[in-house]
């Protein structure tokens, strides 16, 4: 029984939306609106320094309180100390009891801040990931305002490493004898003070409220910025509680990263803010991809996704009637001009004397970032689209493709047409789910004017494979595809799985279509080459190296061709035959290589 890969329901054809997980959001926010982010950091930032959070250090002050009472508080300091006073253990009240003036406190809390010789051999209680990539963000101008809770200066010795010295705001005599924050590279508001200096808040009554200078302040700051909140638990600062409820204006976003579900504090102001939640695995992981994503965008000026659902909108109207022509041709046009400029600019130099894996995977991911609005629009006109409004899309390609550099490292030369080959999957991709194969002819049959003064065939010149001419070793190099065959075939597939999953309603149906795409391109590209004489090769995809998916494929076809004859979808499209029999002997000549290429792995 052949392999089924057609979906039948198109219930959701018409609605597919543009989706975007919340840290790529707030990236391009980042990115649109340079300086206008002020960060909101707590204990959690520092955490993997471990430096530790107020509640560790709060069950180790409970540990103290039990041995000065000659008690044994273990395993669960918490519950000895909830038994013996009747509440649970408060920071704050903790330390107010230890320690009767500031100085005490500051001495006691300095003991937990600072690295010992082990810990500073270690590498422990020095700047994190999380602290180092939000340097990077401060030294690109990206960020200017940063609000810490945290003693710490862990901030501070990472932003000195960049090159950046901060205005500190610690007490109320700094804020006094500030410049404005717009006149200054970076202010750091250290809210509760820093721990060398006596006058830190962390008692409950320090907390319940700022003097007015903090709290006129941090009235500006809310109202002012947008704010990127991290590593902050809300539960014991009812004075920073009411300065962020009471914020009269907020002109831009609030975004608020939680590992884990955010308490009921946390989840009030959040609904009080209208922020954006973001879940995350942890500060470092948070802020380093966050300014990995940040950077490419800066450089390569991935448009807002706001930008391309309004172009996916206006494409969908423009394919709905055919009055609309000269619009959609020009929404193609626009969209191809504006890629292609950034592909020929000066980002995308070939002269890189050295390249490793995260140097292509840099180069790789800006192409995509370049290429995002062209390739969602693809996805839907190969969906959605007439024969007759392919064209701009054949000369999009066409013009994408071209190189600029023809001297240079030359694996990179090669990559010079991954954006074209990106779209012609996406375009491939809707087709095949909705069975649109008209679509895929038209395709394959698109002509790369002047490759190497020869026209060259689409189905040949962008197929993942057959377009290293200097061999597919160097796409090994894409970061975690070593070990894989087909490294770049690899690599699109997982690209496009999220696009995938909206155009396939599933990751299951997603991969079956994904590897009948590539399948029919296997098939287009014999066609294209069957006169030639001497040595006849074919690049496969991935499917040949999965158990019994090429017999599937090919029994499928086969079977389409036995029922349909002349009628047979694959002959009225013109993929990779005029007529059956033609289509047949195609199909009899890539059998014996299918044999070999999946021997190639054992």
């Amino acid at each position: 029984m052949a392999y089924s890969y057609a979906i039948s329901d198109s219930s959701h054809k018409d609605n597919m939306p543009v989706e975007i997980d919340p840290i790529s959001s707030l990236a391009f926010s980042i990115s649109a609106n340079k300086g206008v982010f002020a960060l909101l950091l707590g204990s959690g930032v520092s955490r993997s320094s471990k430096i530790p959070t107020g509640w560790e250090i709060t069950l180790d002050l409970v540990r103290k309180v039990a041995a000065l009472q000659g008690a044994e508080c273990e395993p669960d300091p918490s519950a000895w100390y909830l038994a013996t006073f009747g509440k649970q253990p408060d920071y704050s009240e903790l330390l107010d009891v230890l320690c009767k003036s500031p100085a005490e406190r500051q001495q006691l809390v300095r003991s937990y801040l600072e690295p010992s010789d082990d810990e500073r051999a270690e590498g422990d209680k020095q700047p994190t990931a999380a602290h180092r990539a939000i340097a990077k963000l401060v030294k690109a101008g990206f960020v200017r305002v940063i609000l810490t809770t945290n003693f710490d200066k862990l901030t501070e010795l990472a932003l000195h490493e960049v090159g950046v010295v901060p205005t500190v705001l610690s007490s109320v005599d700094h804020i006094a004898g500030a410049l404005p924050l717009v006149h200054t590279a970076c202010t750091l508001i250290k809210i509760h003070g820093d721990y060398l200096d006596t006058r830190i808040r962390n008692t409950v009554s320090e907390l319940a409220d700022y003097p007015d200078e903090f709290k006129h302040l941090l009235d500006r700051v809310f109202d002012e910025y947008g704010l990127i909140v991290c590593g902050w638990s809300a539960e014991w600062d009812d004075a920073l509680r009411s300065a962020l409820t009471r914020a009269p204006y907020r002109r831009f976003s609030t975004y608020w990263a939680s590992r884990g579900d955010p308490g009921m504090q946390a989840q009030d102001l959040i609904k009080r803010r209208s922020a954006h939640p973001i879940p995350i695995s942890g500060a470092d992981a948070f802020f380093s991809k966050l300014v990995e994503l940040v950077t490419v965008l800066d450089s390569f000026s991935q448009p807002h996704p706001l930008s391309t659902a309004a172009a996916v909108a206006s494409l969908k109207k423009y394919l709905s009637e055919e009055k609309y022509s000269i619009q959609l041709d020009d929404l193609v046009s626009d969209e191809t001009n504006r890629v292609r400029s950034v592909l020929h600019g000066q980002h995308f130099d070939m002269s890189a004397r050295d390249l490793d894996s995260k140097s292509l995977g840099d180069r790789v991911r800006a192409y995509e970032a370049v290429s995002t609005t062209l390739i969602e629009m693809a996805a839907v006109a190969g969906y959605w689209a007439k024969p007759v409004q392919l064209k701009p899309w054949l000369r999009s390609i066409a013009k994408i493709s071209q190189r600029k550099y023809e001297s240079g490292l030359a694996t990179l030369i090669d990559f010079q047409k991954y954006p074209a080959c990106l779209v012609t999957y996406a375009l491939g991709l809707g087709a095949i789910a909705s069975g649109n194969f008209g679509i895929l002819g038209a395709l394959f049959s698109i002509k790369m004017v002047k490759e190497h003064q020869d026209d060259r065939l689409a189905v040949v010149a962008l197929n993942p494979i057959a377009m290293f001419e200097h061999g597919t070793t160097a796409a090994k190099l894409l970061p975690g595809k070593e070990r894989h065959y087909l490294p770049l075939n690899s690599w699109i597939e997982e690209y496009f799985a999220p696009l995938g999953e909206r155009l396939f309603q599933s990751d299951q149906e997603y991969r079956r279509g994904f590897d009948k795409l590539e399948f029919l391109w296997t098939l287009a590209y014999a066609h294209s080459i069957r006169a030639n004489n001497g040595h006849f090769w074919v690049p496969f995809g991935n499917f040949i190296y999965r158990s019994g998916r090429y017999r599937l494929l090919a029994q499928e076809v086969r079977d389409s061709l036995t029922s349909a004859g002349e009628h047979s979808i694959y002959v009225t499209a013109g993929l990779f035959g005029s007529s059956t029999q033609e289509c047949v002997e195609i199909l009899d000549k890539i059998d014996p290589l299918a044999g070999e290429w999946a021997r190639q792995r054992h």
